[in-house]
């Protein structure tokens, strides 16, 4: 048993190093967009470092270091390893700074953004997948993240204001709650469009005048954010 662990291991370790090589191929590929060619060694790090194949269903965990995303249940994905990267980037995080995260899902997202920032407060609408993704970051060791069931086009008023704001999913519009609840200086990264429509990422920064200023990032395809909370069913991660 222990032979063939160290089998799957050095398995995984070679096609995270395939995912790493794609995905500063990909930032290269895309600099023209996004203005950013190669992202910050830190957050390359935190891509290394967080064990994908521990947040995607047991039937799909052979494929977890494959640069697509991976379906969780419930109409719900788990992201594309070189989107998280970018999403990631593009907060431009600090060791100590407070991050909210729109669309908690499996939870990967808010491991990647746990190892580079200070706490991480992240919003899931379905309950089950709320409720997996609490338990499997505690299991692994994520204590600076807070996972609550809820609403995420109301934010988590209580624990404002952010440093940074992601969304992992994709409103028509910047909820207003969100824009409230970020500090002037803040980074706010989101997709925004309709459901099946080209949806296009954006970064903003809030100034001092409260106002945002937005620029558009890549076009992409979300999830929808909405705005009714499930609480039923079994999760399938």
């Amino acid at each position: 048993m222990a032979g063939m662990n160290a089998v799957d291991d050095s398995k995984r370790d070679k096609a995270r190093a395939r995912l790493l090589s794609e995905i500063e191929r990909e930032a290269r590929d895309t600099e023209s967009w996004t203005g950013r060619g190669a992202f910050s060694p830190r957050v390359m790090e935190a891509i290394k470092k967080v064990p994908r194949h521990d947040f995607v269903p047991e039937s799909d965990a052979a494929q977890a270091y494959v640069n697509r995303p991976r379906s969780i249940g419930y109409g719900q994905t788990i992201s594309q390893p070189y989107i998280v990267a970018l999403m990631t980037d593009l907060l431009d995080l600090g060791p100590t700074d407070r991050v909210l995260e729109i669309g908690t899902g499996c939870g990967y997202q808010a491991a990647v953004l746990a190892e580079l920032a200070g706490a991480v407060f992240s919003v899931e609408t379905v309950k089950a997948l709320a409720e997996s993704a609490a338990g499997r970051l505690r299991r692994l060791g994520y204590r600076d993240v807070e996972v609550r069931h809820g609403d995420g086009f109301q934010g988590w008023p209580e624990k404002a204001p952010f440093d940074a704001i992601i969304a992992t999913a994709a409103p028509e519009r910047i909820p207003d709650a969100l824009a409230r609840q970020l500090k002037p200086g803040g980074r706010l990264v989101i997709p925004i469009g309709r459901p099946h429509d080209t949806q296009m990422l954006y970064r903003c920064v809030k100034g001092e005048d409260d106002k945002l200023e937005c620029e558009k990032m890549l076009p992409v395809a979300f999830v929808p954010m909405v705005e009714r909370i499930v609480d039923e069913r079994k999760p399938l991660c």
